[in-house]
């Protein structure tokens, strides 16, 4: 099975910049996506034979997430089973047969970790709801969950270090999950290796310099982490004829399930 996660930043902006040629050359089994920044309906998205499914932000062009799947789930959840946290749309759940796939951006805990109250809030709540997904079936969580685990997964952690997305306190319950029972399938394949990135910033010339951030994952039940054959980061595929179609790009994982 092959699955991709992408924060596209804004899909309407996304498709204009290609994102659809990308997913034909593809052929995913099913497609992630986060900062949707839409409402259903306000676009069309010209994926004809994937049944498509949105957890869209109150707010209109504000976060946001959509799952397309080839295969119609047995039933989809929106949000993390907590009343605190669905006027986001950040959360979305499709269930099938062996598996639950969750699709999901995380709250970014903003410049001086302004929002970092907020942040462990929504970290204690997904990780429970995570948690009890998993004693039924096993779970991939895919999405931008908007932190870098350890100084190998940034260009730059020295200066980062307390900033959003690598403060100590995001970092922590990044490891409380994994504790929970859950395999950073990048990190397992891939233990030491450097520079491979998901996110750069749109200034400082950041990618060009290649000074990004690993803050897009797959994760996976502990039990179905054997399971996985691959897991790339698309830097190139998030080129369109020398446009960036996001200041993400789509990660793709390859799992036997």
């Amino acid at each position: 099975m092959k699955l991709i996660t992408w924060n596209v930043n804004g899909l309407r902006a996304a498709m204009k910049k290609g994102l659809l040629d990308f997913c034909a050359n593809e052929m995913a089994d099913a497609y992630c996506f986060q900062e949707t920044k839409m409402q259903p309906g306000q676009a069309v998205v010209d994926l004809p034979d994937y049944h498509e499914y949105w957890n869209s932000a109150v707010k209109k062009g504000y976060s946001g997430t959509a799952v397309f799947s080839k295969a119609e789930p047995l039933s989809v959840r929106y949000g993390i089973d907590d009343p605190a946290h669905e006027d986001e749309g950040r959360a979305l759940t499709c269930e099938f047969e062996k598996f639950f796939l969750v699709c999901e951006y995380t709250p970014n805990a903003q410049d001086g970790l302004a929002r970092i109250d907020y942040r462990m809030e929504w970290e204690d709540a997904r990780r429970a709801y995570l948690e009890k997904l998993d004693r039924e079936k096993p779970v991939i969580l895919c999405g931008d969950l908007n932190v870098a685990h350890e100084e190998i997964d940034l260009k730059n952690p020295k200066s980062n270090h307390g900033n959003a997305g690598f403060s100590d306190e995001e970092r922590g319950r990044f490891r409380r999950l994994l504790g929970a029972g859950f395999t950073d399938t990048y990190r397992h394949l891939h233990p030491d290796t450097e520079g491979d990135y998901t996110w750069w910033s749109f200034r400082y010339r950041a990618w060009d310099n290649n000074a990004g951030w690993r803050i897009d994952y797959f994760l996976v039940s502990n039990r179905i982490a054997d399971k996985v054959r691959e897991v790339t980061h698309l830097r190139g595929e998030s080129l369109r004829e020398g446009t960036r179609v996001s200041d993400h790009c789509p990660v793709r994982l390859i799992i036997d399930i």
